[in-house]
């Protein structure tokens, strides 16, 4: 038997891995008998050597051995999206309950925050009540009936990737592709999914900071995924701003409410939703072409059933039964609320998302260790987009703390994540390309 130690060294030096040195690895992270150091240097070591095709198909199939896998008997395609994680990044809470009012079922298993990134796990959390670990049973139980569920990782899904996926936040190996799609696709084919929709972020709040990066990435889950027997569709979208005007848990859920109840929807964030959906939709064979999954899903949204399923999916995992009406009955509010104005008046013509993310985590809205509290009500509100003017009447954002030094520390990362000059760039599409593999 290989000792952990040694499958570490072989990586290290640059060695391919075959299936059993793999297999005994990812059964040491689940026992436990591999440490957490070591699973610290393995997943550097992956980052550094790289993993190839065979390899990354061997860690995913692993990962998802290592615990139970779901098998559903519903009337309509089981059918998710991931993301690869950003700033502002919503769209799992409004995304769910549309699919699911187009006669989808949306087993939705979603992982904590990484990095400077936003999880939405953490972000129903910030719901009183809200079970976001149930059991296995009534999490299909809930599926069945309302038609989604958005839950957190549980012990019993991939618990192999669980460990890995919380040691590679605090290590700085998030941006690994073998990691990557091993972590996501190991939870969806666990999750018995019928087909995956990707959305595969690059800018300077991804993972993936480079468009050929984002779409090496794209590539490696839909052709692993696909290798596995599950049908997936990636989408390249924009991450070099925030996505919405908001981020943080609690702020995100009212935004989601708001979006889901037509009372603000932003241009972009309705874009990647609607696409991503759409994709969701042509996968599970509910609708023929993109752009009649469009029309269908603008119908879920126009005559409130999206929102009738965002709330029946809450109180159905315990949350309060009026959240869609009166969030801010149930949602806490962060004690400090300031305007951040740029030093000048002026265009924003870059954005560093990943500074605008970390000050979010700075703020209590992330982590920096697995064992840290998250702080559900801070978090940023209208963040300028790119292209915008601000000014004396327009702040760069608007900052929620739990206190005056922390608003402070939070605002001089905005200023200096924020540039500001005379003339706005060009526009840039928010969903760049398209892979797909069946």
């Amino acid at each position: 038997m290989m000792l952990p130690q040694e499958i570490i060294r072989a990586k290290r030096d640059g060695h391919r891995l075959d299936a059993d040195e793999i297999d005994r690895f990812v059964a040491g992270l689940t026992s436990g008998a591999v440490a957490e150091s070591q699973a610290a240097a393995f997943a550097m070591a992956v980052y550094f050597r790289g993993m190839d095709v065979d390899e990354c198909v061997s860690l995913t199939r692993a990962m998802t051995h290592s615990g139970v896998q779901l098998r559903w008997n519903l009337a309509g395609p089981v059918v998710d999206k991931h993301s690869t994680g950003g700033v502002g990044d919503t769209v799992s809470l409004m995304l769910a309950p549309m699919v699911a009012a187009c006669g989808g079922y949306v087993p939705m298993i979603s992982g904590r925050g990484l990095g400077h990134t936003g999880g939405t796990y953490d972000k129903f959390e910030s719901v009183p009540g809200y079970r976001a670990t149930p059991s296995l049973a009534e999490f299909q139980r809930v599926v069945g009936k309302v038609g989604c569920a958005v839950i957190g990782q549980t012990t019993d899904l991939a618990p192999a990737d669980k460990r890995l996926y919380a040691i590679r936040d605090v290590t700085a190996t998030v941006e690994s592709i073998p990691l990557i799609t091993a972590s996501i696709l190991s939870k969806k084919l666990a999750a018995g999914l019928d087909a995956l929709v990707m959305d595969v972020k690059w800018g300077s709040g991804a993972f993936m900071a480079s468009f050929p990066d984002a779409r090496a990435l794209a590539e490696s889950i839909a052709g692993v995924a696909a290798g596995a027997g599950m049908p997936t569709t990636a989408l390249i979208t924009d991450m070099d701003q925030p996505l919405a005007g908001t981020a943080g848990n609690a702020l995100e859920i009212a935004y989601a409410i708001e979006y889901l109840t037509g009372v603000k929807r932003e241009p972009r964030m309705h874009e990647v939703v609607m696409a991503l959906a759409a994709e969701m939709l042509v996968l599970g064979k509910l609708a023929r072409t993109a752009a009649s999954a469009r029309t269908t899903l603008q119908t879920a949204l126009d005559s409130g059933a999206a929102a009738e399923r965002f709330q029946a999916m809450v109180r159905a995992l315990g949350g309060p039964r009026d959240l869609v009406t009166k969030p801010w009955k149930h949602l806490e509010r962060a004690p400090v609320v300031v305007d951040v104005h740029a030093p000048s008046a002026g265009i924003v013509t870059r954005i560093d998302t990943r500074r605008v993310g970390l000050a979010v985590v700075e703020l209590g809205g992330g982590r920096t260790r697995p064992q840290d509290p998250v702080d559900h009500a801070v978090g940023l509100t209208q963040l300028a987009a790119l292209g915008e003017r601000v000014d004396a009447s327009r702040p760069l954002a608007t900052v929620h703390a739990r206190t005056e030094a922390a608003a402070g520390r939070a605002a001089a990362a905005l200023t200096a994540a924020y540039t500001v000059g005379r003339r706005a760039r060009a526009e840039v599409p928010v969903v760049r390309d398209r892979i797909t593999r069946r």
